[in-house]
């Protein structure tokens, strides 16, 4: 029984590993635009996560409240997740898989997605609406260094 339970637990472990590391296999299907839509859509998440945070600590004029506080951490951690999302997609799929050394534009291209990871680190560190901009402003900066066009993007 426990060698079948050690057996099944050592297939789900590698089988997870193997769909987290999917888009690290050289399988050579990308949608780049997708990316830069899943990254805006992280900002919007960060920005309304921002907006939030300052509604519920206006409303602790009283004192808070174990709803109140509870609230602020849940919208904190989301806020967290969507910023760490982003800084996985730069490092994870462009940096590790799409930008290339020998490329055209490789500095410019390193530059401003290193830009992005310093942007959604700072969304991490601060609760100012200012952050979510640059955040938004840095993911377009990229784009336009990525693809040498204007953004052209749903969010």
């Amino acid at each position: 029984m426990l060698r079948k339970s050690l057996f099944a637990l050592l297939a789900v472990m590698m089988s997870a590993q193997y769909v987290a590391a999917h888009c690290e296999v050289p399988c050579g299907i990308y949608a780049d635009q997708r990316r830069f839509e899943e990254m805006l859509e992280d900002t919007q998440t960060i920005a309304k996560a921002i907006t939030s945070i300052e509604d519920i600590i206006a409303d602790m004029s009283n004192g808070p409240t174990p709803k109140s506080v509870n609230q602020v951490s849940r919208w904190v951690s989301t806020k967290e997740a969507h910023a760490t999302n982003t800084q996985q997609i730069i490092a994870q799929y462009f940096m590790t898989q799409r930008i290339k050394p020998d490329g055209e534009k490789y500095t410019e291209k390193l530059t401003a997605a290193h830009a992005v990871m310093v942007a959604a680190m700072k969304c991490k560190q601060d609760a100012s609406p200012a952050t979510a901009e640059a955040l938004k402003k840095a993911i377009l900066d990229f784009y336009r260094a990525y693809e040498g066009k204007e953004p052209n993007l749903e969010h």
